[in-house]
């Protein structure tokens, strides 16, 4: 398995931008498929992008096209999700997340987590 510590979030007004981190611990990493999830309170967590292995496909949830990036850059061995236009519904914990697969909708399919790093959008 792969460690995953994130870093980044922030309190940040609507409309505005951050980035947000996940270091990736070990020599296997560029071989997963990496995510970001978020959980806000009471909801259950829902992915928000995926990345191949390889940096060259991405998914998006709805909510976040046009708005997030996901990249990586597997030579530092981190996972990047620049996140801008930033709306109050995008507040919670995020986490990122390494699998064999890219289902944003199966966050039981993925057995690597970090710890997460909480992201409040205020209006």
């Amino acid at each position: 398995q792969v460690q995953l510590v994130e870093s980044g979030g922030g309190s940040v007004q609507a409309g505005g931008s951050l980035r947000l981190s996940c270091a990736a611990s070990g020599n296997t990493y560029s071989r997963y498929y990496m995510g970001w999830f978020r959980q806000a309170p009471g909801k259950e967590r829902e992915g928000v992008a995926c990345i191949y292995s390889g940096g060259d496909v991405s998914r998006y949830a709805d909510a976040v096209k046009g708005r997030f990036t996901i990249f990586r850059d597997n030579a530092k061995n981190t996972l990047y999700l620049e996140m801008s236009a930033l709306k109050p519904e995008d507040s919670a914990q995020y986490y990122c997340a390494a699998s064999s697969s890219c289902h944003l909708s199966a966050p039981s399919d993925w057995p690597s987590w970090g710890q997460g790093t909480q992201v409040t959008v205020s209006s």
